[in-house]
């Protein structure tokens, strides 16, 4: 391990141009007029695991020749029968930069600003994704041998659903046959503070829309004697809370797994700055559900969230109509054991129930995933635990986070792999926001603790 480690040390400037070349590509997966640049992107990651060594290197394709899907970056060595497998997932595609004067400098023109890559992708994820792929080269490239067997599986739609993600996994079972997964696309409890994520939550993503009239009408002809969908829509959301924050619709706690006690003691020994929290959320006070702290609430809870509601006139000045539709999207974000099937069924049944006779409603299943948890104590996590123990020189907090990943449920229930969720991100790093941004300082610990998890993990399964 220390010949790998001095090798990324001495590397570490060529690493980070590197990385940036690979930030210039505007591999964004959601705009087809981008699908040129995104397959860029993947040759160019590829041709990398090339030039440093990596034995089995292939583009592959997804979805159909009618309608193709954006490629998966496969990589594999394989040192011997007897040393475990870890199967390294990331994604090199990005979120679109709008709006885009809201950025200091030209999104897909990587900057160091204060000790940060300033770029679209930079955190999320083609930096994170970057240091196994150099925790890699710093073993193949030192001489040193590497102590696991390497899957790489780099996609291109993540940022787009990953619709193609699940069905390629389900082919390539054997392919991707491994005993662990490592994933870096999370983030740092706090900047210094080392955290291994072993909870994530599931969501359900519904549209509702109602709609009374057959058109638009004159509020002042027909105001009064015809119910208006905004303020029904309105009503209706406003009823999904109490006034303690439970979520009311009829079942949607029975199947939620509670925080243990010994889970609400480690969250009361995380570092937790709420006064700081506040001001970067930009409020004045928290608002969690009763008997929950604001922490517990926003990862180990389920929550209930309106994303958007719009209907009649919301343009400039006044047009006084009384409107035909009312529509908004709502997210529900999930624990274990909720499913989000069972969740948006529940809702449909709310909303169902509670329309009024005024009204016909529209309800849509947009889209959903599993949330997962770990075992702390697994031999994978342990070896997290000593690689970012020997990074930062103080044990590492497991944590659950309130995002969701849903290609980690995936891994589980087709490959029946348990993810370490090894992420060097931080809340602040504006991930999806204008001047994106990723600590080269943390960049660096990413690839040192990968080199460790390596050596850890092996011994951890030779023991």
């Amino acid at each position: 391990m220390d010949a790998a480690l001095d090798y990324a040390r001495s590397h570490s400037d060529r690493f980070v141009e590197e990385l940036k070349a690979w930030l210039r590509i505007p591999s964004i997966s959601t705009d087809p007029e981008y699908a040129p640049q995104t397959r860029q992107a993947a040759e160019w990651l590829a041709d990398n695991l090339r030039l440093i060594g990596v034995e089995t290197v292939e583009v592959m394709e997804t979805g159909s020749a009618d309608k193709p899907g954006h490629p998966i970056v496969y990589g594999e060595i394989h040192v011997s029968d007897d040393a475990p497998t870890v199967l390294v997932y990331g994604h090199y595609d990005v979120q679109p930069p709008d709006p885009l004067d809201l950025w200091d400098s030209p999104p897909f023109e990587p900057v160091e600003v204060d000790g940060n890559i300033v770029a679209r992708g930079s955190a999320d994820d083609k930096g994170q994704a970057y240091m196994h792929v150099k925790a890699l080269e710093a073993y193949l490239q030192s001489g040193q041998d590497l102590p696991v067997n390497i899957k790489l599986m780099i996609e291109g739609e993540e940022e787009s659903g990953s619709v193609h993600l699940p069905g390629f996994i389900e082919a390539n079972k054997e392919l991707l046959a491994a005993d662990v997964v490592l994933v870096s696309d999370t983030a740092l409890f706090a900047p210094g503070v080392p955290s291994i994520a072993y909870g994530l939550r599931g969501l359900a993503y519904v549209e509702v829309e109602l709609t009374g009239p057959k058109k638009d009408l004159h509020s002042g002809v027909y105001g009064g004697g015809v119910e208006n969908p905004v303020n029904a829509l309105a009503r209706m959301i406003s009823d999904l809370h109490d006034a303690d924050h439970h979520v009311t619709v009829e079942g949607f706690y029975d199947n939620v797994r509670d925080l243990t006690p010994e889970e609400r003691e480690a969250y009361k020994a995380l570092p937790f700055d709420l006064e700081a929290w506040m001001e970067e959320a930009g409020v004045k006070t928290t608002k969690s559900e009763k008997g929950y702290s604001a922490l517990e609430g926003t990862s180990g809870r389920p929550t209930l969230d309106v994303n958007g509601i719009w209907g009649g006139y919301t343009g400039k000045g006044a047009k006084t109509v009384l409107p035909s539709k009312a529509t908004a999207k709502i997210s529900c974000r999930l624990v274990p054991d909720q499913t989000p099937g069972e969740i948006t069924d529940k809702l449909r049944a709310h909303f169902e129930k509670h329309v009024p006779d005024t009204m016909t409603l529209d309800f849509r299943d947009l889209h959903g995933g599993h949330g997962s948890i770990v075992d702390t104590t697994a031999p994978a996590m342990q070896a997290a635990s000593v690689a970012l123990e020997g990074v930062f020189g103080q044990k590492p907090h497991f944590t659950r986070e309130g995002g969701s990943i849903p290609v980690v449920a995936d891994f589980k229930k087709i490959l029946g792999l348990d993810t370490v969720l090894m992420g060097f991100g931080l809340d602040s790093d504006s991930i999806h926001s204008p001047n994106e941004k990723f600590g080269i300082d943390r960049f660096h610990q990413g690839i040192e603790a990968s080199i460790r998890f390596m050596d850890a993990y092996a011994k951890q399964e030779a023991a």
